[in-house]
């Protein structure tokens, strides 16, 4: 069999990073059977995404970069269909992978499909049930454009189920008869991967900012919902200032942009106040490797980020999610994440219910054995046997 061609299309960091789980497996147990080609839409410009940061992670950089850019949804989204239509019709891969759920991944989906090259999209599923969110609008138009859709839990793979998608479907696989699969996450081979790299690279990071492992508390707001809104903002801030200083706790917040734009522009004495206290260390954003490391070595996690309440389960972390609502609900039912917006009262009773039972709680394998992309790539093989 010769070898089939692969496109990830990726359109910002956190999607870089996932895709690299893919390359990895590839590179390590599938180089003789798959050739891999990454095409960056350029969705997030982000400076940290220089040599430095494709070297520290040991990740090949892009073969394309279409660098769309920041721009509305639907100028962005077009863009991007008409750069990755032109590489589609140049490369002829065999198939593309798409991940989660940005407009890059819309973006693939439509021009894939409609050029008849198979959608395979990894973390298919995932449903928050809000469709004023763009992402859940992204994640279903890409779930029904694809031939092989890989779910990483139970609940995905049963949401699936219940808009229609059959599991008893036999090959061939196409888009009008797709396959489904309840895989696990790749992004927990990936927490096993960077976690010890992170221990290598950057394990000077605690002592530089005097912290102790598993004595302090990692917090990350960066959704607009909360940076653009200052009074949920304010009580969210406010509140964890309080905490840090009624338990004694340090709290380390590697401030986004945003948080730290809407904080100077209508907050500022509340910043004044943040800084001024002994048990809140603001940091400006840390690199992949760094936040790996604090996530693995804090005591609890509040956040507003998916990303990084699913990493709090991977390393056994307790999370606080500053959301009404999460796309990682068998985490809620678990009792390992509590749902809190932006509540003051409601961030009081998990943080204090965290800080008596954290020791008890359990963390079962929802997302698989840490080699997913392995099973992943070897069903692709499957897909494309003759």
């Amino acid at each position: 069999m010769p070898k089939i061609k692969l496109l990830n299309i990726v359109g910002a960091r956190p999607q870089i990073i996932k895709s690299s789980a893919i390359s990895r497996a590839i590179r390590l147990n599938f180089s003789d059977q798959i050739a891999e080609l990454t095409l960056h839409t350029g969705q997030h410009y982000d400076k940290e995404m220089s040599d430095v940061f494709f070297d520290e992670l040991e990740i090949h950089k892009p073969d394309f970069n279409l660098g769309v850019g920041s721009a509305h949804h639907g100028r962005q989204t077009a863009s991007m269909i008409t750069g990755i239509e032109e590489v589609l019709i140049n490369e002829k891969p065999d198939g593309i992978l798409l991940y989660g759920d940005t407009n890059s991944t819309l973006a693939g989906a439509i021009a894939a499909a409609k050029l008849h090259f198979p959608v395979i999209h990894i973390e298919a599923g995932l449903r928050s049930f809000n469709k004023s969110m763009p992402e859940e609008l992204n994640r279903i138009m890409s779930d029904h454009s694809s031939t092989l859709l890989f779910a990483p839990t139970h609940a995905a793979f049963k949401n699936l189920i219940n808009e229609g998608f059959r599991p008893e479907n036999s090959p061939p696989y196409t888009i009008d008869n797709p396959k489904i699969y309840y895989t696990g996450d790749i992004m927990y081979d990936n927490s096993l991967f960077f976690a010890e790299l992170a221990e290598r690279k950057k394990g000077d990071i605690l002592e530089s900012m005097s912290l102790e492992r598993n004595k302090f508390v990692l917090a990350t707001i960066h959704r607009d919902i909360n940076t653009d809104d200052t009074g949920r903002l304010e009580a969210i801030l406010s509140t964890l200032k309080c905490l840090a200083e009624e338990y004694q706790i340090p709290f380390v917040m590697p401030f986004h942009p945003r948080t730290m734009n809407s904080l100077k522009s209508g907050l500022s004495s509340l910043l004044n106040d943040l800084r001024n206290s002994d048990y809140i260390k603001i940091t400006p954003p840390v690199s992949y490797l760094a936040m790996t490391l604090l996530e693995k070595t804090c005591s609890m996690i509040i956040t507003d980020s998916g990303g990084v309440q699913k990493e709090s389960h991977f390393f056994k972390k307790p999370s606080i999610v500053l959301r009404k609502e999460t796309e990682w609900i068998e985490l809620v039912a678990n009792g390992t994440v509590r749902l809190v917006d932006a509540n003051p009262e409601l961030i009081r009773n998990a943080f204090a219910g965290y800080i008596q039972s954290g020791q008890s709680l359990e963390y079962p394998a929802f997302y698989g054995d840490g080699r997913t992309s392995e099973f992943i790539l070897k069903e692709i093989l499957m897909l494309f046997e003759k």
